[in-house]
Formats: C-alpha cells, structure tokens, sequence
C-alpha cells in the first residue's frame, strides 16, 4: 500500500502538476491522498490516473533505498514530512526511473509486488482533493 502511494504521488504529480500529497493515511485495507488541488476530479481523469497508476505497476520497476545527507536532500526534496528528529541521514526511496522521495515507511522489492490499483472514491473540498484507494490482486496476463 506504502508503495502504491509512491507512484500515485508521481502520477498526480506529472499528470496535474500539483505535487505530492499533502496529507495521507496508509492503511492496509484502503488508504487515502490528499492533494491541492483546484476541482474535483472527472470520472475521466480518475480513470486515466488509475491506469497510469497500473501501467507502471505493470512494469515491474525496482523499489530501491539509498541515504543522502540532509544538506544534499534539502534542495531537491520536501522534507517537510519527514517526522521530527528524522536526523542528517535521509533515505530515498526510489521507484525505478519514475520517482524518488524520503520515507521511512516500508516497501515492496518491485512495483509487480503491489497488486492491482483501484480508486474507489474521490472528492473536493476547500481546496483539497481527495483520492481513496484500494489494492487487489493482480490480474492475469
């Protein structure tokens, strides 16, 4: 689930330009991303992030680590969420070519291990779209 945010962050990011999450809550079962944003989403453009999403779960892309000092990631990452006594000593989580961020969460070895991607709702209020999701098997080729 912690994985499939990932790529959700990058999706929303190169398909809307608004960046990562704001907000998020991981759970098991279902999770959810919030994100400025503008408007609410068409059942479109849910579909196509859906898709997107899947597309690159389908890849089988690598989910690697490495640690960078703080001073390095500073100019290149938004540290903001990173929780309080995070130290000098940052890891980025690297998804294949299609994104890169500190976390501290846990992850799969690749994109394939994350099963199928869902959005099962969203909604916009005051300035913040919100995208429920789920994850399933993954379907057969």
């Amino acid at each position: 689930m912690h994985s499939a945010e990932h790529v959700l962050n990058q999706a929303m990011d190169r398909m809307f330009g608004c960046g990562r999450c704001v907000t998020a809550h991981i759970e098991r079962k279902k999770s959810k991303c919030d994100y400025r944003f503008d408007r609410a989403l068409t059942d479109e453009e849910a579909e196509r992030v859906e898709d997107e999403v899947n597309r690159v779960i389908r890849e089988d892309l690598p989910l690697t680590e490495r640690f960078s000092s703080r001073e390095a990631c500073a100019g290149r990452f938004d540290l903001d969420r990173l929780p309080e006594g995070a130290g000098d000593r940052i890891r980025i989580v690297e998804v294949g070519g299609y994104d890169a961020c500190p976390c501290i969460g846990p992850h799969v070895g690749s994109t394939a291990e994350i099963g199928s991607f869902r959005i099962v709702s969203t909604d916009f209020r005051e300035g913040i779209l919100r995208i429920r999701f789920k994850l399933g098997r993954t379907e057969p080729s």
